[in-house]
């Protein structure tokens, strides 16, 4: 179907761009197809005009071009109607190929501002699953929105845990496609003793264990230790020998980004800090911050060739 919308608008921007056609032609070309096909959908005069932009929005990109036919004509709809720019048509492009979203999780990405979140705010790491899991940079977000919970503003960890497992499928598509649950509050002995990690996903992308600790308050650098200990012992005791090291995630409710990165920057643990948020962001500020980013990247980019052209 997007193969033959393709087609049928490439027709028609070609024939107004010649000047063979006026935008009243289109008009009487959808009441043909009315009259002369009524079975035929997908054709009025509205669509028509779509499958132009359509067609004059992705022709010259050979990179993006083949990714519109991985997808629905509803959700191209979605992605070119809702994105204001060439990056942000492409990433949701990618993403909703990979993920296999459907309408409605398309629709909540773009409300949650995905977009803005990952561009602005990339995952936090540490060296080590820079190293281990370099992949994994593209498959963590840095904020995970849990608004599906209805969690209260002063909820305890208990209230988070069972929320999440209540909700399971909705958080397992709020972490990606390639997450598989394994187990919550899961066993791990070391010595005499037994712990419990809170919760425990597989992801077949990575193919790791995947160790996510909850924290209803602020990152504390403490926390980081206890997630090593749990990843030593994940990777000792459980991990089969074809798979790669498990990974770590500490899901908190607030973190200050500063002490995250010196956190991070010494512990040999691969481990990534998170936060999640209970309520939806306000997109607006999130599309102003973004263009201000542009702006300071553009200017970046312009006073980086002034100098090359200076030097030369």
């Amino acid at each position: 179907m997007v193969d033959l919308y393709w087609q049928v608008s490439e027709y028609i921007s070609q024939k107004l761009a010649g000047a063979e056609w006026g935008d009243g032609v289109v008009a009487q070309l959808a009441s043909h197809l009315a009259e002369t096909q009524p079975g035929l959908r997908g054709f009025t005069r509205a669509n028509l005009f779509r499958m132009r932009q359509f067609y004059e929005t992705y022709r010259d990109d050979e990179k993006v071009a083949p990714l519109v036919r991985q997808l629905p004509w509803t959700h191209n709809l979605i992605i070119l109607s809702q994105s204001k720019r060439a990056e942000e048509r492409e990433f949701y492009l990618r993403a909703a190929a990979r993920e296999e979203w459907t309408k409605r999780e398309l629709e909540r990405q773009f409300g949650l501002a995905l977009f803005e979140r990952v561009v602005l705010t990339p995952a936090k790491v540490s060296p080590a699953v820079r190293q281990s899991h370099p992949q994994a940079l593209s498959v963590f977000k840095d904020a995970y929105l849990l608004e599906f919970l209805d969690l209260p503003v002063l909820h305890s960890e208990a209230d988070l845990h069972q929320g999440l497992l209540g909700r399971l499928k909705s958080f397992l598509i709020e972490l990606g496609r390639d997450f598989c649950f394994v187990g919550s509050e899961f066993p791990v002995q070391v010595g005499k003793q037994d712990f419990a990690l809170d919760l425990l996903f597989f992801h077949r992308g990575l193919n790791c264990l995947v160790a996510i600790e909850l924290k209803v308050g602020r990152f504390e650098p403490e926390y980081l230790g206890k997630l090593g200990f749990y990843l030593e012992a994940l990777d000792r005791n459980v991990r089969k020998p074809h798979e790669n090291p498990a990974l770590g995630v500490l899901l908190c409710a607030s973190k200050d980004d500063e002490v995250v990165e010196y956190a991070l920057s010494r512990t040999a643990s691969p481990a990534l800090i998170a936060q999640y948020h209970t309520q939806l962001p306000d997109k607006a500020l999130l599309q102003a911050k973004l263009h201000e980013f542009y702006l300071q990247d553009l200017a970046a980019r312009n006073d980086d060739r002034e100098s090359d052209a200076a030097a030369s």
